[in-house]
């Protein structure tokens, strides 16, 4: 590991950045020193970010990127999805507001190195960055109970074979797309817009949500998305 640990900072929210710079910024962390060499407010941004301090060979200038599933225009899935293609070497640490047995093992699966929850101690964000910009993967009790219970289930097979819904586990990449934004509060034509797809083809992978996540209507994907279990 570098002497610095250089960390790109992906989120919409000025106070959350802010919030970040002072935590991973207090001198009290100890070595090595963490520094938020960039800041990105968008999805696209992001990529800027990393392409002018990475350059398309990967020239180290940057150890690690601490990214928010809630970007706008590209979220934040599709941000790491892109960063895991044009740049495999560097860690995504991914970080947001939703629970980790909802999110968490969607990102592992995309190749995100950690999952951190917006409401983490700051010494448990501290551990989590250093442990990441050192080339390990950070996973909190949460990740790693979401993640055996991931294994456990085997995706859309074996919850066939037992005549229960898959969950959101076995959403593909589009219709966890279409999950998030619905139950984020948007309508099927906002959806359809942001994403480039027809109101119907929303409707259609609406449907699709429903049927593997056993929910019977949009509250109950909110209830689901917050962990909160529907009655």
């Amino acid at each position: 590991m570098n002497s610095v640990v250089r960390v790109l900072i992906g989120d919409d929210h000025r106070i959350v950045r802010e919030g970040l710079k002072q935590v991973l910024g207090d001198p009290a962390n100890g070595t090595p020193e963490i520094a938020v060499v960039a800041e990105a407010t968008q999805g696209s941004e992001v990529l800027e970010q990393v392409t002018a301090l990475q350059g398309r060979t990967g020239a180290p200038g940057l150890d690690l990127v601490l990214l928010d599933i809630a970007m706008p225009g590209m979220d934040g899935l599709e941000v790491l999805q892109a960063l895991r293609k044009a740049w495999p070497a560097l860690p995504v640490l991914m970080l947001s507001t939703y629970p980790e047995r909802q999110y968490a093992v969607r990102c592992i699966q995309m190749g995100a190195a950690g999952y951190l929850h917006k409401s983490a101690d700051p010494d448990d964000m501290v551990a989590a960055v250093r442990k990441v910009a050192s080339g390990g993967r950070y996973l909190t009790e949460a990740t790693a109970q979401a993640l055996a219970g991931a294994v456990e289930r085997t995706g859309v097979v074996r919850a066939a074979q037992q005549g229960s819904p898959a969950g959101v586990d076995a959403l593909s990449y589009r219709e966890h797309q279409v999950f998030r934004l619905l139950t984020a509060g948007q309508s099927v034509s906002e959806i359809g817009a942001q994403l480039k797809l027809a109101p119907n083809t929303v409707s259609t992978y609406r449907a699709r949500i429903l049927e593997k996540t056993g929910a019977r209507n949009d509250v109950e994907l909110a209830l689901l998305a917050r962990g909160a279990p529907a009655e």
